[in-house]
């Protein structure tokens, strides 16, 4: 870790899991008995989370990802919303579970949900591990929200700062020296 930055812990790995299980139920309950489930992940930072989700969904499920940025290396979004990586399934009149790592200014989601409307699913949900209301910009209707948190920036459990940090177990707040 570079000495520019502490990291804090906010979330434990045992809390996370917790309430991922707590989801899987959620979403099982919503979405059944469908078989015509897609989940989406929101690369890159949604990676993990969606991989434990998915482990414990009872439902069949097809898995894509799509890569969009608006961040890089900055701690702050710059609103520019690019698509890096599409889809490689058709999803019209699949229902679709869309699963982002963290909702905060709202453009990304808002964003990528757009485009997904665009092509016809049955369905379209949001599930996001953490959302920072604080911050939202963007009015985003997710189903699911694993934790609402304060506006600090945070790192572990997948998600980044400057592409380090993704494979902390836990999510805790940077502390900038």
């Amino acid at each position: 870790m570079s000495a520019d930055y502490t990291v804090r812990p906010m979330l434990s790995a045992a809390e996370i899991a917790t309430r991922v299980d707590a989801l899987a139920v959620e979403i099982n309950s919503y979405f059944e008995p469908t078989e015509n489930l897609i989940v989406v992940g929101l690369l890159r930072g949604s990676f993990i989370f969606i991989a434990d989700l998915v482990r414990r969904l009872s439902l069949p499920v097809e898995v894509d990802f799509i890569e969009a940025a608006s961040y890089g290396s900055s701690t702050q979004s710059s609103r520019q919303v690019r698509i890096l990586k599409d889809l490689h399934t058709t999803v019209e009149g699949l229902d679709v579970l869309l699963v982002e790592d963290i909702v905060d200014t709202g453009h990304t989601l808002s964003h990528v949900l757009r485009l997904l409307a665009t092509r016809h699913p049955n369905r379209l949900e949001v599930c996001a591990l953490l959302s920072k209301p604080s911050r939202r910009e963007e009015e985003i209707d997710a189903r699911w929200i694993g934790f609402e948190i304060p506006d600090e920036f945070v790192v572990g459990y997948g998600i980044d700062y400057a592409q380090r940090n993704r494979n902390m177990p836990y999510i805790g707040a940077v502390e900038f020296a």
